[in-house]
């Protein structure tokens, strides 16, 4: 079970719903997990939020689709065996995807399983900083959503 604490920072939209983060969510968690259930935060926000905590924690002046934050275990839990249940935080940008979903003739809802499907990816230590970890990441998500009926992500639509 993934228990998703799904935030609004903008007005509440149609898309995404809790109900398709928890799929999205549980179809991208690839480690065996030792706990349950699993927790994360999904805040969806607009550009003036996402481009200051991409300024923050990137360096990067400009709103982008989505961020993430991985938990890191505090060391004293660590040091005595604990291990807390949380995956960690993504922060979404509800225009930038809109954009980006209109741009490359995707239809909204597939592009929004892929910025979680990706930021979930991304949670679990998986990168695309070089070419090699980039190939491996994109090749998963493929598959990821190909699992979820969507169409390959990184095919340019006509």
């Amino acid at each position: 079970m993934i228990d998703i604490d799904l935030q609004w920072g903008i007005d509440e939209q149609a898309i995404p719903t809790l109900e398709q983060c928890q799929k999205w969510v549980h179809a991208s968690v690839l480690e065996p997990r030792s706990f349950e259930p699993v927790e994360m935060t999904i805040r969806i926000v607009d550009k003036e939020e996402s481009q200051q905590l991409n300024s923050d924690y990137r360096g990067k002046d400009k709103p982008t689709n989505v961020l993430s934050f991985e938990f890191e275990q505090p060391p004293g839990l660590v040091d005595i065996g604990e291990e807390l249940p949380y995956l960690g935080d993504l922060v979404i940008c509800a225009e930038v995807v809109a954009e980006e979903a209109e741009a490359q003739n995707k239809p909204l809802e597939a592009h929004w399983a892929h910025m979680i499907v990706h930021g979930t990816l991304h949670l679990q230590g998986y990168d695309h900083i070089d070419e090699y970890d980039a190939e491996e990441m994109e090749g998963i998500e493929i598959e990821i959503m190909k699992n979820l009926g969507y169409e390959n992500p990184y095919l340019e639509q006509d």
